[in-house]
């Protein structure tokens, strides 16, 4: 079965604008702030920098082996996602489905880059803007690098009731986590496949 081009060529841009995007912003935002610094667009929407050692959103696997078992989970799963990208592309497949699969796809492979790279090509960035390929080397080795993130938008802001157990009192935020394109374009990618299941896999299959 032959690869249809022009599905090909749709994935291939949008992958594309998204790497472009992600990595622009994320080496401006390393090359020119320091780590906690941030700037106030509006109240509800803030650049905030930040780095994890995770998932999507902040999450991380705990322990000494977690970053490297995170980030060859990770490269596993980009290939699969790769490979099931390219079969779609050789099938009569739903070009909703294509662009979906490809934002996540661009956005798994986004924070891989990060993952893979940026421990060895920037120093930290504690307390000053981090330099790219500094003379003494990064600040972790291939696959120990962190992601970085920068979208903060704390939407909603108020006080728990104190009768609600364990968090009564305590400060509420809605959106709490700060992310980055690639999240972005994974979670969209998964909402437009979950909303649209039934046309894009109109007889249950994949």
């Amino acid at each position: 079965m032959k690869v249809d081009i022009s599905k090909l060529k749709l994935s291939l841009i949008i992958i594309g604008v998204i790497l472009i995007i992600d990595q622009v912003l994320k080496i401006w935002i390393k090359t020119n702030m320091m780590l906690g610094q941030e700037y106030r667009i509006f109240e509800w929407f803030i650049i905030h920098f930040v780095e994890n050692n995770g998932m999507a959103f902040g999450m991380e696997l705990a322990g000494e082996y977690g970053k490297i078992i995170l980030s060859i989970f990770r490269i596993v799963a980009v290939t699969a996602i790769g490979w099931y990208l390219y079969n779609l592309t050789k099938k009569d497949a739903h070009t909703g489905l294509i662009v979906s699969v490809s934002l996540v796809f661009a956005g798994a492979l986004g924070n891989i880059i990060d993952s893979a790279f940026y421990g060895m090509i920037f120093d930290a960035s504690y307390g000053r803007v981090a330099t790219f390929l500094p003379e003494g080397g990064g600040y972790a080795p291939f696959l120990h690098g962190k992601v970085v993130d920068m979208f903060y938008f704390p939407l909603l802001t108020g006080t728990y009731p104190q009768w609600l157990p364990f968090v009564g009192g305590n400060e509420f935020i809605f959106f709490r986590p700060v992310f980055n394109i690639a999240d972005s374009a994974i979670t969209v990618g998964i909402f437009i496949i979950l909303i649209f299941q039934k046309r894009f896999f109109p007889e249950g299959t994949l």
